[in-house]
């Protein structure tokens, strides 16, 4: 098979990804991305089967032009070009148009484009009877302050077609508003999205789907919310995966998931949703990206189940398939965020989390000296830990999360 794998950059988990998709056995790996062969490690560019280089892997005509030179390249030796993917958010929109072109199959372009506009799938959701939050596309303040009189303050503004938490603002009163639409003008060619805020507990729902059935699904509740994270910069926060996410308590969410798939035309792969539990019990979906979760959140799921889920992504997205897995642990993640301003000069508490939660400890990466802060909300660094009890992962993190200190100066 002449398989085809698109990413901006060589990052560490694009080319895990791409260690995944050469492992896979009679496949043949070609790439596209912006950085040229030489940039990517060695032990994988000697066993990539072709590679293209382009300006931007989000131009839908470059990156037309890529999977065609390679496929008249390298058709005769390997064959047409059978898939055609990648993980990048931004990505999933042109890799659908392109795979449209030139009859590879894969998510259509009219699903793709569910999914990245957040203004036209909160609109196929409510249409489907999913609960959303209110929302609004704005191109003036005038259309902004209409929205608040509807659903009142707080509301949230971000880019219709955002990814993650990045651009998006909790606005408390007008002046905070005219201050957002000053960094980033509403018009009618770049509205703004509005929505109503959602209090309560976050979630994110991970679903695999072949050929829009929802076959295995995973589950993790943030604490406090990404949005709270932002706007906070010296909150460390939390992302736990429970053990039993098959309680009844998910029932709903499950249902309603699967539900907000098929009306948003999902077909085979993976999707990150996230959700609120209202203090009421209700729950609305706030978004749902089809592609694998972020925040570590994959490798949770993969030490959860004692499985490779990188992989396991691959293979879906290759093969259409996918081995469920038996759940074994619960993991949480603790993130490690800076304090202060500058580079970061301590770290304060970790020899007292290695005494008494070492054993707990299944990946890290942490803070060192001289580090700049990266300026996200994942923070300089992040400890994972497993157990079979939800209990002892939930003690674990609070202490992680109360104990270190990374001290920048």
């Amino acid at each position: 098979m002449f398989v085809l794998f698109v990413c901006p950059i060589f990052s560490p988990a694009a080319s895990q990804m791409i260690e995944a998709a050469l492992n896979e056995p009679q496949v043949r790996l070609g790439v596209i991305a912006q950085q040229p062969q030489s940039a990517l490690a060695p032990s994988l560019a000697a066993r990539i089967a072709a590679h293209w280089q382009v300006d931007d892997v989000t131009d839908a005509a470059a990156l037309e032009r890529a999977v065609r030179a390679l496929g008249a390249q390298y058709g005769a030796a390997y064959g047409a070009v059978v898939r055609c993917f990648g993980a990048y958010e931004q990505l999933q929109l042109p890799l659908a148009m392109v795979r449209e072109r030139l009859g590879i199959p894969g998510l259509t372009s009219e699903a793709a484009h569910n999914f990245r506009d957040k203004a036209r799938m909160k609109d196929a959701l409510r249409s489907a009877g999913v609960p959303v939050a209110r929302h609004r596309l704005i191109a003036s303040r005038e259309d902004a302050l209409a929205f608040v009189g509807e659903v009142g303050f707080p509301i949230v503004l971000k880019p219709p077609a955002g990814a993650g938490a990045i651009a998006t603002q909790r606005i408390h009163e007008v002046a905070a508003l005219d201050a957002m639409l000053a960094t980033y003008p509403a018009t009618p060619a770049h509205p703004m999205l509005a929505e109503e805020f959602l209090s309560g507990t976050e979630y994110s729902l991970e679903t695999v789907s072949i050929n829009g059935d929802a076959v295995w699904h995973s589950l993790t509740r943030y604490g406090p919310t990404p949005l709270h994270v932002v706007e906070q910069a010296w909150i460390q926060w939390t992302v736990l995966l429970p053990r039993d996410i098959d309680a009844p308590e998910f029932d709903d969410i499950r249902a309603v998931g699967a539900q907000a798939l098929r009306a948003l035309g999902m077909g085979t792969g993976v999707s990150h949703c996230e959700w609120f539990r209202r203090p009421d019990g209700t729950l609305a979906i706030s978004e749902i990206a089809a592609r694998p979760p972020g925040a570590n959140i994959t490798t949770m799921i993969s030490r959860a189940n004692d499985i490779d889920f990188v992989a396991a992504w691959v293979r879906l997205m290759i093969h259409g398939t996918f081995t469920t897995p038996d759940r074994r642990y619960a993991v949480g993640t603790a993130y490690l965020r800076g304090q202060g301003t500058g580079q970061v000069r301590a770290v304060e508490g970790l020899d007292e989390i290695q005494s008494q939660f070492g054993a707990l400890i299944c990946d890290a990466r942490l803070p060192y000296l001289g580090q700049h802060p990266t300026g996200s909300y994942e923070g300089e660094g992040y400890i994972i830990v497993r157990h079979p009890d939800t209990a002892v992962v939930q003690h674990a993190l609070q202490h992680i999360v109360s104990r270190v200190r990374v001290r920048l100066g």
